[in-house]
């Protein structure tokens, strides 16, 4: 097939039109992808994405047919030889999840040059783990400016979390870190809980997470875009929760709601995949897509979670209803029950709007991350599913992000 001879300038660079059928599976992209939307050209994919057969599928259900890419690089594109990926193999596949649930994901932005640290550093990037730090409480070592890579998820290991929490603590007397430092802690937190579900004395803590976020929110409205994970992380439950639980805490201040209802929606948001923890690894992690027992094993995670915070005296119970409710759509197409309009109540409204974006813009090895303005995008033409004016809201909230 032949490209079409339509060059484009976006932001001073040439752009020619391709079928989307001409892009490539399992493959790195070496440069940025556009739709016109509207008589406007707008990212859908970011550099260094790889791409796969889903990307395909989400772009035809939308009747996107061509996109548009940078001429100046389509040449490599073309003859480049396909690489080995772990994609290919599902044994490899199973041991990548394996490791990679040994791990925790934590922000790079938090490893500061000129401090030291007493747990080692790796890079996942394009399925491979890579040691980048040696360090240990016996053998410390420096962060220098060119020590983490720009690229690919930074991680350490699981084991290592005690050391990692020490050194939060450390960084908290540095009042520039602030927004990091709640964020990650709030994923520590987290991640905790997912380990142990019905503890009473982790959700307290939550509910402490959970007021620091509103009180940055409301001293500093900006700070949202420093509590949320937002470059194209793979998908970790901890890091998708507290992006859960900052935006549809975001989204409550933008339309008023009062200190005790933040602090209810705050909870149930950050919350809401608690249930996950009852799912098994091998379901959570699967290659591929879900056969039907296994997406409504997928779905019984809202079950579980209510069931994990329905009898917790430190868990409110208004906050139970972005716990069930987060999946369901006003159009009756959601689960558990299908509820439809009035029945789905305003912390399910909300939570489900910041549930299904994040869910978007969040990189799985068989579907890349959306850009946010290609998941709003989505969101909005999913019509009947979400609240119009609260869509609207959430829109102009997000509104800074590139």
């Amino acid at each position: 097939m032949g490209y079409a001879t339509k060059i484009k300038k976006i932001n001073e660079k040439q752009l020619i039109k391709i079928p989307v059928e001409e892009l490539k599976i399992n493959r790195a992209l070496p440069f940025d992808v556009y739709i016109r939307d509207s008589g406007i050209d707008k990212k859908i994919f970011n550099k260094a994405t790889i791409l796969s057969n889903s990307f395909l599928e989400v772009l035809k259900e939308k009747g996107i047919s061509h996109v548009y890419v940078e001429e100046s690089d389509l040449d490599t594109y073309k003859s480049r030889a396909l690489p080995e990926s772990v994609l290919d193999s599902p044994v490899a596949f199973k041991n990548y999840s394996f490791f990679k649930e040994n791990f925790y994901q934590i922000d790079r932005n938090l490893l500061i040059p000129g401090v030291e640290v007493e747990f080692s550093i790796y890079q996942l990037k394009d399925f491979n783990f890579k040691k980048i730090v040696e360090a240990s409480p016996e053998k410390p070592s420096m962060i220098y400016g060119d020590t983490i890579p720009e690229e690919g998820d930074i991680l350490i290991e699981k084991k290592d979390l005690p050391l990692f929490r020490e050194y939060l603590e450390f960084l908290s007397k540095r009042v520039e870190e602030k927004e990091l430092i709640i964020k990650e802690s709030a994923k520590v937190l987290i991640n905790e809980l997912l380990n142990e579900p019905r503890s009473g004395e982790k959700i307290k803590k939550a509910g402490e997470v959970v007021a620091n976020i509103i009180e940055t929110i409301l001293d500093e409205p900006d700070s949202i875009y420093s509590l949320l994970s937002l470059k194209g992380y793979d998908y970790y439950t901890y890091t998708h929760s507290v992006n859960v639980g900052v935006l549809s805490t975001g989204l409550g201040i933008q339309i008023g709601l009062d200190r005790d209802a933040l602090f209810k929606l705050g909870m149930g948001a950050i919350l809401h995949d608690l249930g996950k923890s009852q799912i098994p690894h091998e379901i959570l992690n699967k290659q591929g897509k879900l056969n039907d027992t296994e997406y409504n094993i997928i779905k019984q995670h809202v079950l579980f979670g209510y069931e994990l915070l329905e009898n917790q005296k430190e868990f409110p119970k208004e906050s139970l209803t972005a716990v069930l409710q987060h999946h369901e759509k006003l159009s009756g197409r959601g689960y558990p029950f299908g509820l439809k309009e009035e029945e789905i109540k305003l912390f399910g409204r909300i939570t489900a709007i910041a549930d299904c974006y994040d869910a978007l813009t969040t990189r799985r090895p068989y579907k890349p991350p959306l850009t946010p303005y290609f998941a709003l995008s989505i969101i909005v033409k999913e019509k009947g599913d979400y609240n119009p004016e609260l869509l609207k809201t959430f829109i102009k909230m997000l509104g800074k992000i590139k």
